[in-house]
């Protein structure tokens, strides 16, 4: 099976976890997702200083700037893994 299908399989399977991950996990699964769709993240992020949620997230695909979309979507198979257990 290519990364690809095995990335969307991840990404069926991270919806299928037995036990909700937590906000660190889950802002992990975020920035991967999107680095691995879509590539770096563009522009400043939310404007408004109390969006907190939506800060964290663009913070958390910024940090993978840089990272191939492959890569990232590996990582992403590895944690879906990991976390299935």
């Amino acid at each position: 099976m290519d990364i690809k299908a095995q990335f969307e399989q991840a990404v069926a399977d991270s919806k299928l976890l037995s036990e909700k991950p937590s906000n660190e996990t889950l802002l992990q699964l975020y920035s991967l997702y999107k680095q691995s769709t879509e590539g770096d993240v563009s522009g400043d992020g939310p404007s408004n200083p109390f969006d907190f949620v939506n800060k964290a997230k663009h913070e958390a695909w910024s940090g993978l700037k840089g990272k191939t979309r492959e890569e990232a979507m590996q990582e992403y198979i590895d944690l879906v893994n990991k976390r299935k257990g």
